[in-house]
């Protein structure tokens, strides 16, 4: 699966909930590790998912707090590496779409 195929449809799921594309960049900035460039450059070259996390700067050690259901099952419960990366990630976006305030998104104290 393609990370640039993927990405408009977190940016469309965000907007239609008034959110911005900027946060959507944060929030997934504050995941992986990339600067917005790197970002930007992931999406340009068509990234897979394996390869758009394997080749992520810095996963972010707070992930681990990322909790809850996605796609009825419980995102801390997936054992596949890369998938749980994944189902982390569609975790953030839906808390975006939801209205949690960024703090809380990014897990900070």
């Amino acid at each position: 699966m393609i990370f640039a195929d993927v990405y408009p449809l977190y940016v469309a799921k965000a907007e239609k909930k008034s959110r911005t594309q900027a946060e959507v960049d944060e929030v997934i900035r504050w995941l992986t590790g990339y600067s917005q460039a790197e970002l930007a450059g992931q999406i340009e070259q068509r990234k897979d998912f394996e390869t758009f996390f394997a080749e992520a700067p810095r996963l972010n050690p707070a992930r681990a707090l990322i909790t809850g259901m996605v796609c009825g099952v419980r995102v801390e419960a997936i054992e596949d590496p890369l998938m749980r990366e994944i189902r982390s990630l569609d975790k953030l976006i839906d808390e975006l779409a939801k209205g949690k305030a960024m703090e809380k998104i990014l897990r900070k104290e």
